[in-house]
Parts: structure tokens; C-alpha cells; sequence
């Protein structure tokens, strides 16, 4: 397995991102991103750089509620893949998830195999309170409607799959 660094996004590598994002946008296996939508949340984005300095993933954390975050925007090159970067990047969001004082993390995908082998389950619909249900609706975040599965975002979340992972 290769050796990557993870380091917190600059705004200089959201054009990076973006390109990461794309194919898998294209694939329908991510959703699409405008760049500014990836400007405003760049602080985020965690990258992943090659032992050559080369960007070759991200991944963003989302905190949701108090104790819940989403792993948003994982990708990885596709001449990198299985070499090790998701998971560093998935790793440093668990550990960035920690130190803001989440327990929960969750994710919605296409790539169980991958997060399942990182301890993620997935999930039943009543995950939260209905009290935090009701306050999480409110939230104008469609990331936030994929977890609470609400109809508005089906046509995007078809075939995804909602996984969860306590955190020590």
C-alpha cells in the first residue's frame, strides 16, 4: 500500500476537486458540484497527496447535529484507486469527526464494500430523535434530506445506500 498525505483543502484545490468529482458525477455515482458550491465548502474538503505532491483524492466532513456528520465528496483518481488514498482520507475524516466531538458518521452510497470494510452498517429510517428529525428538516442541505430520506431528494439517492459508523 502507498504512503499519502492528507492535509485540510486550500482554495486553490477546488479546480482539483472538481476534477476529481466530475467522472463520478458523470457515472451518476456522485452528485455534481458547482465550483462555488465547492468554494464555500472548502473548509470541509481533507486532500490526499501521492509521495510526488499529486492530488489524488478528497473527502469532506459535514457535521449535521451535535453528535452527527456526513463523509460528503469521497473520490479517488481513478489510477489510484485500491492503492490506499480512500482510506487515508476516510480515516482523517473519522479523526477530524472526533476531535469536533462527533460519535456518528454517517454516508450514502454506492461503494458499501468500501465503507462496510471501514465499519459503516447501513441504516433503518429512525436513526434520530423525532425531536431532531424535526429540526434536521429545516435544513435547506440536501445532504441533510438524502440522510433524513426525504422525497424531495430521491431522484438523486436511487439505488445509494445510507450507512452509519459509531465512532470510539
Amino acid at each position: 500500500m502507498a504512503t499519502f498525505t492528507v492535509r485540510p483543502a486550500r482554495t486553490s484545490d477546488v479546480p482539483l476537486i472538481q476534477v476529481l468529482v466530475e467522472p463520478l458525477a458523470q457515472r451518476r455515482i456522485l452528485l455534481g458540484k458547482d465550483r462555488v458550491v465547492l468554494y464555500e465548502a472548502v473548509q470541509e474538503f481533507r486532500i490526499a497527496e501521492n509521495d510526488a505532491g499529486e492530488v489524488v483524492g478528497c473527502g469532506a466532513l459535514h457535521v449535521m447535529w451535535q453528535d452527527l456528520g456526513e463523509v460528503r465528496t469521497l473520490a479517488v483518481a481513478q489510477d489510484s484507486l485500491g492503492t490506499g488514498a480512500g482510506h487515508a482520507l476516510l480515516e482523517s475524516i473519522e479523526t477530524r469527526a472526533l476531535e469536533l466531538g462527533l460519535s456518528r458518521l454517517f454516508c450514502l452510497t454506492f461503494e458499501t464494500t468500501f465503507f462496510g470494510r471501514h465499519g459503516f452498517t447501513p441504516i433503518a429510517d429512525d436513526v434520530v430523535a423525532p425531536e431532531v428529525f424535526a429540526q434536521l428538516a429545516l435544513s435547506p442541505d440536501e445532504g441533510v434530506a438524502e440522510f433524513l430520506d426525504l422525497s424531495r431528494v430521491k431522484q438523486n439517492t436511487l439505488g445509494n445506500t445510507r450507512m452509519l459508523k459509531m465512532l470510539k
